[in-house]
């Protein structure tokens, strides 16, 4: 869903809370008078809801979006809070031993973009999946918001067919209506059994030639591909390479081959092979993913590996690198480069080693998080960052955070993304302060002990700024 709203547009996922979140967001935009656009993770050890276990119902009620102030309304003239104030106020949250050895941190004013609170804002440290907001605004900057991807099928030899990958990470063989819609492999298979005539298809032979180099990240756990958190990474897979819908199941070890012998169960055909297509083939059926804005949302909220090491390989397409891990590293600190360095932050600190955060190798500033968030939040292209960070307390990776004092009085005021590998724990995002200051915050701890302990404590301290004016 779409609201247009002063020159800014924001996109919906399409869940009823958030069209009313991104309506109640919009309506901040209005009210707040301000001349600038306002708009109001891994996942390693951590789960998005679309693989992790079902959460046991919760002794605390879930917030009531009739009832709490969602993301209200922004005030163009709402007083700026001090370094003094807020250092003051986030002292004791600070301390709070879940933070394991330390913690990087860096709040920025999102109109002005000047810093108000840093500490450590230029230490490299690990940033887990936070890496997720790198990916989404490169790929809005380096393809733009309305860009799809598509996967075809073309003519080979006499009775064999070509599946040709072209990176879309949301290609499904599943028949239940998911929200945003995806390419469908039995679309494809229709449309090549009518291009054909009825001729039967012997052969299928997969292409997935568009990604090159590793499957497997650097320093990335083997488990991941077991624990069901990644699938090897490909130009063509069907259901990210799922083996099942059971949360936690298991990706398959080779997503193209998977899903040739999908097509080929619908096809009819017998046998399926590796290779690459003819040279100006004949198309016999092609079909496209959702927009990039609609699946950098997707991968925000759900904190989707899969959808971010695509977004990753498209960017690194764009510019001219490979579509590789080394190749999507260096085209996001050549995308992004000059976004920091106009907001005084250098690209050296950016040194991530993947597109998705499961790295352990990655390194990064907590200021080129806060700066790139200030940068989407004030530019309408980079809307679908802001409208897809997760809402404390009510979706995505936030769903079962938030709900307990004194963190609870900030749910629905805070949109962040999570970041969670064993050890390290990361929260990052925009927060309206009581007086009605937009900030971009970003907090770094990679020294912990319990996860849990640090994901309470991050909760606090974003819900300290949330309630703060801090003068």
């Amino acid at each position: 869903m779409l609201f247009g709203v002063a020159g800014v547009v924001l996109l919906s996922r399409g869940s009823s809370v958030r069209k009313g979140l991104v309506a109640g967001l919009a309506a901040a935009v209005l009210a707040s008078g301000a001349g600038t656009a306002m708009l109001l993770d891994p996942i390693g050890d951590e789960r998005s809801p679309s693989t992790r276990p079902a959460a046991s119902p919760s002794a605390t009620p879930s917030p009531d979006p009739t009832r709490t102030p969602l993301l209200a309304a922004l005030t163009g003239d709402a007083p700026l809070p001090t370094e003094t104030g807020l250092r003051r106020a986030l002292r004791a949250g600070l301390r709070d031993k879940g933070l394991g050895r330390s913690v990087a941190l860096s709040v920025v004013d999102v109109r002005t973009g000047r810093p108000l609170l840093e500490q450590d804002p230029g230490r490299l440290v690990t940033p887990a999946s936070t890496t997720k907001i790198l990916t989404a605004v490169a790929v809005l900057k380096a393809l733009g918001p309305d860009e799809r991807f598509s996967t075809t099928v073309v003519a080979g030899a006499a009775g064999e067919v070509v599946l040709v990958g072209g990176g879309d990470p949301m290609l499904t063989a599943r028949e239940e209506p998911v929200h945003p819609a995806p390419a469908r492999l039995a679309e494809l298979a229709e449309e090549v059994t009518e291009a054909l005539g009825g001729a039967p298809v012997r052969r299928v032979v997969v292409d997935e030639s568009l990604f090159t180099g590793p499957r497997l990240g650097p320093a990335w756990k083997r488990s991941y591909v077991t624990d069901g958190d990644v699938a090897p990474v490909s130009a063509l897979a069907v259901d990210e390479g799922r083996t099942g819908t059971r949360p936690g199941a298991p990706r398959v070890p080779d997503p193209a081959m998977d899903a040739g012998r999908d097509l080929a169960k619908l096809l009819g055909a017998k046998r399926v092979g590796r290779g690459t297509a003819p040279d100006r083939a004949r198309v016999l059926a092609e079909v496209e993913s959702p927009p990039v804005s609609a699946l950098v949302e997707e991968m925000l909220s759900r904190s989707d590996n899969d959808l971010a090491e695509a977004l990753g390989r498209h960017v690194a397409l764009a510019v001219g690198e490979p579509a590789t891990f080394a190749g999507e590293a260096a085209a996001l600190r050549r995308v992004l480069g000059p976004l920091l360095q106009r907001a005084g932050v250098r690209p050296e600190l950016i040194a991530v080693r993947d597109a998705s955060g499961l790295s352990r190798d990655s390194r990064l500033a907590p200021a080129v998080l806060t700066r790139l968030l200030a940068v989407a939040a004030r530019d309408p292209r980079y809307a679908a960052v802001l409208s897809g960070l997760p809402v404390a307390g009510f979706d995505g990776t936030l769903a079962e955070r938030f709900r307990t004092p004194p963190a609870s009085r900030a749910a629905g005021e805070v949109r962040a993304k999570t970041g969670s590998l064993s050890g390290v724990s990361a929260l990052a995002g925009v927060v309206r302060t009581r007086e009605g200051r937009l900030l971009s915050f970003a907090l770094l701890a990679d020294g912990i002990g319990s996860t849990p302990g640090a994901q309470r404590a991050l909760d606090r301290l974003a819900a300290v700024v949330a309630g703060c004016g801090c003068r």
